[in-house]
């Protein structure tokens, strides 16, 4: 979290983590698409690929007329990219973590989702005291998972989640607007505190 007194702003950086071909660069464009907001920053390889982070921000909301802009980043799913992935994380608020729904990428997801714990360990933030949404994403696909299967195998933390179809747009929005949530509450007596203190 950074506060700017000079142009009264709030930044906070959210990273959508996950495994390759999950999602995250797709939410990160339906966002955008439908905020209309600065064009994100996408660096991909000839397949399209994300190779180190997608990133664009929006003017969320605002807190005792400061204005909240939300950093929105993705992190590259490819395993080549590893040391990328935990240089992304480091500074971040919040975390979407994007689940491939697919019953054959089961065991990418766990993966990952045990390389993001690894990662916050290392920066020493326990993965239950940081702002989390799990995101089952492609509810589309034809072996989907039930998501009462892929909560109890996933989601042992009991973070808040939600569904999405994030190439169809659904979901994507919903997503964000409860990171958010969680964010503004995690952060709300810190910044009350900052802002009364400086002004």
């Amino acid at each position: 979290m950074q506060v700017n007194f000079a142009d009264k702003t709030i930044n906070f950086k959210i990273v959508y983590f996950g495994p390759g071909y999950c999602g995250k660069t797709t939410n990160i464009l339906k966002l955008a698409e439908r905020f209309q907001e600065k064009k994100p920053v996408i660096l991909s390889d000839s397949n399209e690929r994300t190779v180190f982070f997608d990133f664009f921000y929006l003017n969320k909301k605002e807190f005792n007329n400061f204005k909240i802009r939300l950093n929105l980043y993705t992190i590259p799913g490819q395993p080549i990219y590893k040391a990328s992935r935990k240089l992304i994380l480091k500074g971040v608020d919040g975390i979407v973590f994007v689940v491939d729904s697919s019953e054959k990428k089961l065991s990418d997801n766990l993966e990952s989702f045990k390389e993001l714990e690894e990662y916050l360990k290392e920066m020493g933030i326990p993965i239950e005291e940081i702002p989390l949404v799990i995101q089952y994403n492609k509810r589309d696909l034809p072996d989907a998972m039930a998501i009462d299967k892929l909560n109890k195998i996933i989601n042992r933390i009991n973070a808040p989640y939600t569904e999405s179809i994030a190439l169809e747009g659904k979901g994507v929005l919903e997503t964000l607007n409860l990171i958010t949530d969680l964010i503004m509450d995690s952060y709300e007596k810190e910044l009350k505190r900052i802002i009364t203190t400086k002004t």
